[in-house]
């Protein structure tokens, strides 16, 4: 083999590498465990919804529905997602008991937050529920934007 070939080929194969451990080293830096999800999403569900929602998920009075259990809880992702980048005004009714607080939007939120914060509750406070994703809520995100 020329030393020119050799070259090409060993230029190639260097490139390809890199390439390689760049996607696996970005797959590995954008993917959170379920335990570290979990506990990232508590800080944030204390600093953000243990005033409302209280710090075991119960809820307070005919104002703020408790998160244990319940079909938005444990439910479609999708609709859990849009609670926390809309907010929610809707009288609702959990379990025969109507709540009617307004839930302020907390679309300030990082999809990763958000991810997080509601892994934690849907893992939490008897909740036994799969994880959602920053995909899914970035995706939500993307497709929750006003018309203009």
């Amino acid at each position: 083999m020329n030393t020119k070939r050799t070259a090409v080929l060993l230029s190639l194969l260097i490139a390809f590498s890199l390439g390689s451990y760049a996607q696996t080293k970005h797959k590995s830096s954008t993917h959170v465990s379920l335990a570290t999800s979990i506990a990232n999403g508590k800080n944030i569900y204390i600093q953000n919804c243990a005033s409302c929602h209280q710090t075991d998920g119960g809820g307070a009075g005919n104002m703020n529905p408790p998160l244990i259990k319940t079909t938005y809880v444990l439910g479609n992702k999708t609709t859990l997602i849009k609670i926390i980048l809309n907010g929610f005004s809707d009288n609702v009714e959990i379990n025969g008991q109507t709540y009617q607080n307004t839930m302020a939007s907390h679309d300030f939120l990082k999809d990763q937050e958000i991810a997080d914060v509601l892994t934690y509750v849907r893992n939490s406070f008897t909740n036994k529920a799969s994880a959602v994703t920053a995909s899914q809520v970035k995706t939500v995100r993307a497709n929750n934007k006003p018309a203009k």
